[in-house]
């Protein structure tokens, strides 16, 4: 596939099913080509079958470096997107950018263990949503394993702020997955303030955010390509945003797609905790800085979650590992 546009008449596959308590991976390798956002570059990417317990795993195909895991503690930029790199390499040569919107594909498909190889330094950005890994996961097949999956259950409140920003995870009462409630305000009177609550689930992110696209304001674009950003970026992969106005001809797909968008992107950067998580989210104005920032807070302490299947009992707090 090409940097494909916008899937907006073309069905998805139909939408495998399961419930949730086994751990899941691809039928089948595929594969797909498209442009990197930021630096403009063909990328090919490659998702790939992997062993139970395996996670989620990156491998620049370019690069002779050591896989990276796609979790938090590897996580080395979150300026404009969430970048997983090797800490003590400096360069580019074994970073991934722009991982949070396959990530978001994963967890919102139930994807537990996938190798992602990829040949450049940051995903393939296809339309700016997640819309077009979704039908890639879908096209291969998503397949039961026979490992139980361990969700990540939060036991204590845990948050972090900026100015009046804020991102916070919660214990719920309900053992029934990650539900979220996030706002937005922006000055720009196209967005101005929006607010999406809603419990996540396979059915619901296809339909309500996967297809929600990334967004930038017009004044930001010069200084973006300044200092080496956005090269790839164009009114096929991104809403541009001038004041009242939404230059892409087109439009918006939904009224809330702003916000639908800065919910898929905290679905994904809050798939790096290493797991499903089983808890609320609530943020407002939050980014890839304090969505990361959260989850170093959440793994902290040992008494802030635990690890086990859903409907499991939450362990004597004597017994519970980090």
């Amino acid at each position: 596939m090409n940097n494909m546009s916008p899937r907006t008449h073309v069905p998805f596959p139909p939408l495998s099913r399961h419930d949730g308590q086994m751990q899941h991976t691809l039928r089948q390798p595929i594969g797909s080509v498209g442009v990197g956002l930021h630096t403009g570059a063909r990328i090919g990417l490659r998702l790939c079958p992997a062993p139970e317990e395996t996670g989620i795993v990156f491998r620049r195909t370019d690069s002779a470096l050591p896989p990276l895991a796609a979790r938090y503690d590897n996580v080395v930029d979150t300026r404009l997107s969430t970048v997983l790199g090797h800490a003590d390499q400096p360069g580019h040569a074994g970073r991934v950018a722009t991982v949070e919107h396959l990530m978001a594909a994963l967890a919102g498909c139930g994807v537990d263990n996938v190798f992602v190889d990829v040949d450049g330094p940051e995903m393939p950005v296809f339309d700016g949503s997640a819309a077009e890994f979704v039908f890639l996961l879908e096209c291969a097949g998503i397949a039961p394993q026979r490992a139980v999956r361990q969700h990540i259950h939060i036991d204590r409140t845990v948050r972090v702020e900026e100015g009046d920003a804020f991102a916070e995870l919660s214990p719920t009462t309900r053992q029934s997955g990650l539900a979220i409630d996030i706002s937005i305000d922006f000055a720009a009177s196209a967005i101005g303030r929006q607010h999406y609550a809603a419990r996540v689930g396979g059915s619901m992110f296809r339909q309500q955010l996967s297809m929600a696209r990334t967004f930038v304001m017009q004044s930001e674009i010069e200084h973006l390509h300044a200092v080496g950003l956005a090269r790839g970026g164009s009114l096929d992969n991104a809403i541009v945003v001038n004041g009242a106005s939404v230059l892409n001809p087109a439009g918006l797909r939904h009224p809330q797609e702003f916000v639908r968008h800065k919910v898929l992107d905290a679905i994904g950067d809050l798939y790096l905790a290493g797991g499903m998580i089983n808890g609320r989210f609530r943020g407002h104005k939050l980014g890839h800085t304090l969505n990361n920032r959260l989850l170093r807070q959440l793994f902290s302490s040992p008494e802030n979650w635990h690890r086990a299947p859903l409907g499991a009992p939450a362990p004597h707090p004597q017994t519970r590992a980090a």
